[in-house]
């Protein structure tokens, strides 16, 4: 089973939609995160949760 770390980002208010597209851009692109859930609030704010796995670190050689 998979283990995901998740990192929320909180938009202004009156955020474009193209601006939204941007920010997810960068994050998918250079960080490697998923898009998990986009929720636009009354108030004109966006809160949006992503995600991606975790990093295997590579074990250390074994001493000889």
């Amino acid at each position: 089973m998979a283990d995901y770390e998740y990192r929320t980002l909180d938009l202004r208010r009156g955020a474009s939609v193209g601006h939204t597209r941007e920010v997810l851009g960068i994050h998918a692109e250079f960080g490697g995160w998923e898009l998990l859930q986009h929720a636009v609030w009354p108030d004109g704010r966006r809160k949006i949760t992503v995600r991606r796995k975790l990093l295997q670190e590579p074990q250390p050689p074994l001493p000889s």
